[in-house]
């Protein structure tokens, strides 16, 4: 099978604090894996080693089979990265900062004006398309945040929170949106929103203390629980916390 995201035993501390230990999993396109745990798990730091803003103290990831860490440009290339709070410059307008970021990414002419104004259509930036972004409330800039990650229409999306300050209405449009680019894509969302992972996931998984504790499609995961919630909390050990 051929995999766009590969996680190869990536380990990551910080100090004595072991962040991510021993983690291996794959990403096939057409997959929307739904990255779960608790605050403090490891979601981000793994997110941060799959797209290189971390390097690991040992494993390797691969994003479209280019190894992250030997082909940094190349990978990145192939990915486009939403973190938790991506910054954005306050001065610029969504308009300016994405033409800024579509010349990086070799967009030129016809064909970055026309990327520009379906990418400002796909996340409904239009209304705000020349307003400064410090002027911009926190959902406008979230969206802002997830044009610049899908405009250049990369294989692979890692998406942090990625629906994070959105009203409802906004929430449903970016599911609409991922569950269309999920066809042709492989796609990681952390979230802490449960029912995310039924709204828009193919496959779930759980990490606590850094590891691998659940793995499997959302009605797999929830094969003997009242609920995902009910499930999460018993393997991230907050349920055998409140029997204690």
């Amino acid at each position: 099978m051929e995999w766009y995201i590969e996680a190869e035993s990536l380990r990551k501390a910080f100090g004595t604090l072991t962040a991510v230990d021993d983690l291996s999993f794959q990403v096939a396109p057409g997959e929307v894996l739904g990255f779960l745990g608790p605050n403090g798990a490891g979601k981000s730091t793994t997110m941060k080693m799959l797209t290189g803003f971390l390097t690991p103290d040992s494993g390797n990831a691969r994003i479209c089979g280019i190894d992250v860490g030997r082909q940094p440009v190349a990978a990145k290339a192939r990915l486009g990265y939403l973190p938790e709070g991506a910054p954005l410059y306050p001065e610029m307008t969504p308009a300016g900062l994405l033409a800024f970021i579509a010349a990086i990414r070799g967009l030129r002419g016809d064909a970055k004006d026309h990327r520009l104004a379906q990418v400002a259509e796909q996340v409904q930036l239009k209304e705000v398309w020349r307003q400064p972004i410090e002027t911009l409330s926190k959902g406008f800039k979230r969206r802002v945040g997830l044009a610049q990650a899908i405009l250049h229409d990369p294989e692979v999306l890692i998406l942090d929170e990625p629906t994070d300050g959105l009203d409802p209405n906004q929430k449903h449009e970016v599911r609409r949106l991922v569950r269309q680019m999920a066809e042709k894509k492989a796609i990681i969302i952390s979230t802490h929103i449960l029912e995310e992972v039924d709204a828009i996931c193919s496959r779930a998984m759980i990490i606590d203390r850094g590891r691998i504790v659940a793995d499997g499609t959302p009605d797999e995961l929830r094969a003997g629980y009242p609920s995902l919630e009910a499930m999460f909390r018993d393997l991230t050990g907050k349920g055998r916390e409140d029997a204690a």
